[in-house]
């Protein structure tokens, strides 16, 4: 009888409101169901940032250790520069733009979706199900749940290596390439937090794999950290057309630092990060649903 009741709340039935997860049965209720995501997110994601600024000093604390733990990447690329001149073709300007790019993108993702790492953990102990029991989207609930707002400090790292390289590079700037900095962080963004989903979907089933679908997301920014010309050109096709990290900072970067793209990979590419961006939201959504819709509550 329990399981039964927990199915009705994940999928609905008959003329049902939208499903508690925040899956509209009407098409056309699409927008409204996006509405219900960002206002839940948004109020659980002040509730934790509300508990978290009530202790100011641990706060400062934390932002500062998470800047300085992210700042040990970057001392690599230092210490590593210190011995050579180039890396891969790559000067230290150059690196560093691909760092700031990679990392501020990831950034944003790891603040606003980092969460999503727990699922496996929910799934299997079944504190998912106190989720499912809100008349609220469940992807909104868990994304926001315990935010962490020290992951800022990450966001600040990687921002200030890219401001600091855009100082130092000699870009021939057009109004094209003006633009699309920061649409290519704002486009990474996106497909790093479609992944991040991607790897919560797949928790559903391989609840104790966490580290494995870290390995896309966390493994994929420092990919990006360095010149695709330093891998395996197998590996870097399989970042453009498998697991499409490339378009969330190598393609655009190397446009705007005015660098060919990797051997095979149309030059037009360097434009294509928003719509496969929208791509990635959609293979997300598909996931996020199908991992949903196998869930039967603990213990089943």
């Amino acid at each position: 009888m329990a399981e039964t009741t927990t199915t009705t709340s994940v999928t609905g039935t008959g003329d049902d409101p939208p499903r508690a997860h925040g899956e509209p049965d009407d098409p056309s209720r699409t927008h409204d169901g996006l509405g219900d995501a960002l206002r839940t997110y948004r109020l659980v994601a002040a509730m934790w940032i509300r508990s978290t600024m009530a202790y100011r000093l641990s706060f400062a604390l934390t932002l500062f250790n998470s800047f300085c733990v992210t700042f040990f990447d970057f001392v690599v690329i230092l210490l590593m520069f210190g011995q050579v001149e180039g890396l891969g073709g790559f000067s230290f300007a150059e690196v560093a733009f691909l760092y700031g790019t990679a990392g501020t993108a990831f950034g944003i993702a790891d603040l606003t979706m980092g969460s999503l790492q727990r699922m496996g953990r929910r799934v299997r102990d079944g504190s998912l199900d106190t989720f499912l029991m809100r008349p609220a989207p469940l992807l909104a609930q868990v994304a926001a749940d315990k935010f962490a707002l020290r992951r800022f400090g990450r966001i600040a790292q990687a921002l200030l290596v890219l401001v600091w390289s855009l100082l130092l590079l000699d870009v021939d700037w057009t109004p094209v390439k003006a633009v699309l900095l920061p649409v290519t962080v704002v486009c990474g963004a996106v497909i790093f937090g479609a992944l991040m989903v991607i790897g919560a979907s797949a928790l559903f089933w391989l609840q104790d794999a966490a580290e494995v679908t870290n390995a896309f997301t966390y493994g994929g920014n420092t990919l990006l950290q360095y010149p695709p010309s330093v891998f395996a050109q197998e590996l870097v096709r399989g970042v453009v057309y498998v697991v499409p990290l490339a378009f969330a900072s190598w393609l655009p970067a190397l446009y705007v630092l005015g660098r060919p793209a990797p051997a095979g990979v149309p030059d037009w590419a360097a434009f294509a990060s928003p719509p496969v961006a929208l791509v990635c939201c959609g293979v997300a959504g598909l996931a996020w649903r199908a991992g949903i819709r196998s869930y039967r509550s603990t213990g089943s």
